[in-house]
């Protein structure tokens, strides 16, 4: 059964073995995170001392997932600048070796089910390469879908502009 839990320090060494190539670590965090390859010690200075880079200190909620056999994946959730009823999914990964078996959907349920029921915010939104399909199916198949405010922009990556497609789910949605 898949559970999800706070963040803890011994979950870095994991989760950066996930990152097989540039590619896939650009994907995942960008150059906000750090570089690649990012040492455990890099990822657990990003979430624990460093708050995820966000401004405000009680803002920035690193998730990791679990099973039976341990960690299969992670994920952060922010405020929105600030707006207590807005969270931001991010940096979400799954070990490779599961993928595409309903992990990574089963997570961002488990993340919807935190950020609607225990944070009590209205909606959730997320930023996916429009060319990382599946990543972008995934979050389509659990009800993310283009609206909102936040507009589409491009990033850079490794040299090509990159499109970054941003959706949302409201309570609304997801309750239904």
């Amino acid at each position: 059964m898949l559970r999800i839990r706070p963040y803890k320090s011994c979950d870095a060494k994991k989760i950066v073995t996930w990152h097989k190539d540039e590619k896939t670590f650009l994907y995942w965090g960008g150059n906000l995170i750090g570089s690649f390859p990012l040492s455990a010690e890099q990822l657990d200075d990003m979430y624990m001392k460093k708050n995820g880079l966000c401004e405000e200190e009680d803002n920035f909620y690193p998730m990791t997932a679990f099973d039976d056999d341990g960690i299969v994946g992670s994920f952060i959730m922010r405020y929105i600048k600030g707006d207590k009823k807005s969270l931001r999914f991010g940096w979400v990964i799954n070990d490779p070796e599961i993928r595409g078996k309903g992990y990574g959907k089963a997570m961002l349920q488990l993340g919807f089910q935190y950020a609607f029921e225990i944070l009590k915010v209205d909606k959730v939104t997320i930023g996916v390469y429009e060319d990382n399909l599946p990543a972008y199916k995934c979050y389509q198949a659990i009800g993310f879908h283009k609206g909102g405010e936040l507009e589409d922009h491009y990033e850079d990556v490794l040299g090509e502009k990159c499109k970054v497609v941003e959706l949302e789910i409201r309570k609304e949605e997801w309750q239904r």
